[in-house]
């Protein structure tokens, strides 16, 4: 399997290369004007990239999602389960990158096979970093009106996260 990785992308680009020597088509001015139209669609992107990393920093340097949501920890307990989960519930339609990171502390104090690694785990692989997807590719587009999209990326991060709980408490 090494070795076929290896190989592939030099294929790759050769078949890419033959193609386009095939097809008469310049390929470096192609190339050079693919790489033009990503460097301004970087820069496009940029202040949503930039103001969402700012508002995420708040959030978790702040503890304000910890502390928002403690009234929940005595019905956690009860489960079995730690408060620590609930910022990464709470941030994950925001940024996939907080709640790996939310994830690998709750593997470090608890364990990957303990039910909060279970749990996290779950969490993580059922819902999606909704806000951050409008955010980004939304506006990487155009799009403007996106209430639809939203509503329904938040409900189904909702209904991932709550059917998270409940198969983790059935299954295991």
């Amino acid at each position: 399997m090494a070795t076929v990785s290896f190989i592939a992308l030099p294929l790759l680009v050769f078949f890419i290369v033959f193609y386009g020597f095939k097809k008469k088509i310049n390929i470096y001015d192609e190339f050079l004007i693919g790489a033009k139209n990503g460097l301004s669609m970087t820069v496009k992107i940029l202040p949503n990239i930039v103001g969402m990393l700012f508002a995420i920093n708040i959030l978790i340097k702040s503890n304000l999602i910890h502390d928002l949501f403690k009234f929940l920890q005595p019905f956690l307990e009860n489960l079995g389960l730690s408060s620590d989960i609930l910022p990464m519930c709470f941030l994950r339609s925001i940024s996939g990158s907080s709640t790996l990171a939310i994830m690998s502390n709750i593997f470090k104090e608890y364990g990957p096979d303990s039910t909060m690694g279970l749990l996290a785990s779950v969490i993580q692989g059922s819902s999606d970093t909704t806000l951050y997807v409008i955010a980004l590719y939304y506006a990487s587009v155009g799009i403007n009106k996106n209430r639809y999209a939203l509503s329904v990326g938040l409900f189904s991060d909702l209904c991932g996260i709550i059917v998270s709980f409940l198969l983790v408490y059935l299954f295991f």
